[in-house]
């Protein structure tokens, strides 16, 4: 499933692929000229033919107890911020709150901390 046009490469496109970390299945949203290989299941490395390295993890939020949907990453690729719900358990307790998020060509996603 193709999800928008790669931004940092000219004719990449995000598309969704299922990968398997640590034993969890993750979706990885990552750019058709991105190709990782792996001997363990934890660390990727680029293959030599790959031109771009762009990829979002799915739960490359989830220490914030948040999953990113394809309708997110969707609405991320063709706006510049999005506006998430995160969770906050400091103090033993959960505390909901908006933040912004977008993109960065290493970690996938940033928080907008402002």
């Amino acid at each position: 499933m193709i999800l928008g046009k790669c931004p940092y490469c000219d004719n990449g496109q995000i598309e969704v692929r299922d990968k398997e970390v640590r034993g969890k299945k993750v979706k990885l949203y990552a750019c058709t000229n991105a190709n990782w290989k792996t001997e363990d299941g934890e660390m990727f490395e680029l293959t030599e033919k790959s031109t771009c390295d762009f990829k979002i993890w799915q739960n490359s939020l989830a220490k914030y107890g948040k999953w990113l949907s394809y309708k997110e990453v969707r609405a991320l690729l063709e706006e510049d911020a999005l506006e998430v719900e995160l969770v906050s358990k400091k103090y033993g307790k959960k505390i909901n709150y908006s933040k912004f998020i977008t993109l960065n060509q290493e970690y996938g996603v940033s928080v907008i901390w402002d």
